[in-house]
């Protein structure tokens, strides 16, 4: 079902300015949201939720209720938007996650890194999209040498949930670094904290604020056309500087008038 928004049409802007935002009503997408308005894109953006979709239309984004495991329909989306990007903040993770839940939570946090980003991908190309930017996460390095670089290894040898979670993450980069001619950025997230995270401070080593990581977003679909960053915060584990350098990408980012 796609419902289209009234606010702001999509052929107000030529087509190199049309993004899709997957996941837009999550804790990156949400805050990414006026960055791309205020940026001069005209956003689509996906929900699994008809309650959702009048918050997204108030935003100024076209709203999509979409459920991003049925393939048929992520590509009619896409050929109707058609796109120049396709961003994806797709996670599935409650804010406050039960202990006692959390085999099944990173199971089907790993289902859409999976299932879900293949359905995107795979649309995306037949849409004759050009370039797809996907959130990753920045804390499953393989044992070694820290700060971690983007050229080091993943924790393929993890075990218990974390190897469900990197099993997730290493498919998911793969589809979009591999995906040709779809050019692919990865973005590699800290520990997120902040508005709508459910969290003041990060649940540990790396951190990442939710504006900052907002933030990498936008830059990688101005400055990026393809390559993995580390996207996190200034620490003993994880190197920041390739994001620096190329990005121009600043941790301390906030939003303030939104």
């Amino acid at each position: 079902m796609i419902i289209y928004g009234r606010r702001r049409q999509l052929g107000d802007l030529d087509a190199g300015r049309n993004v899709f935002l997957a996941g837009a009503t999550g804790a990156i997408g949400k805050r990414l949201i006026p960055l791309l308005i205020d940026a001069g894109y005209a956003v689509a953006g996906t929900t699994r939720s008809e309650a959702k979709a009048a918050q997204l239309e108030a935003a100024g984004v076209r709203p999509i209720v979409l459920d991003i495991y049925d393939a048929p329909a992520v590509l009619r989306a896409l050929l109707d938007v058609a796109p120049e990007v396709v961003i994806n903040q797709l996670t599935d993770l409650p804010q406050r996650l039960d202990p006692a839940h959390m085999g099944e939570a990173l199971a089907r946090n790993a289902r859409i890194r999976t299932e879900g980003a293949l359905n995107l991908v795979t649309a995306a190309r037949t849409a004759g999209v050009r370039r797809v930017i996907a959130q990753s996460v920045a804390w499953v390095y393989a044992p070694g040498r820290q700060p971690h670089v983007e050229d080091d290894a993943l924790d393929l040898n993890a075990e218990g949930t974390v190897r469900t979670t990197v099993h997730g993450v290493v498919e998911l980069e793969r589809l979009t670094l591999d995906s040709a001619p779809l050019a692919g950025t990865v973005l590699r997230y800290g520990r997120l904290y902040g508005p709508g995270t459910g969290r003041n401070t990060p649940r540990g080593p790396p951190g990442l604020h939710v504006d900052a990581a907002a933030y990498a977003a936008l830059l990688a679909l101005e400055r990026a056309e393809a390559g993995t960053f580390n996207i996190a915060e200034d620490d003993a584990m994880v190197s920041n500087a390739k994001a620096h350098r190329e990005l121009g990408w600043d941790p301390d980012f906030r939003l303030s008038a939104h």
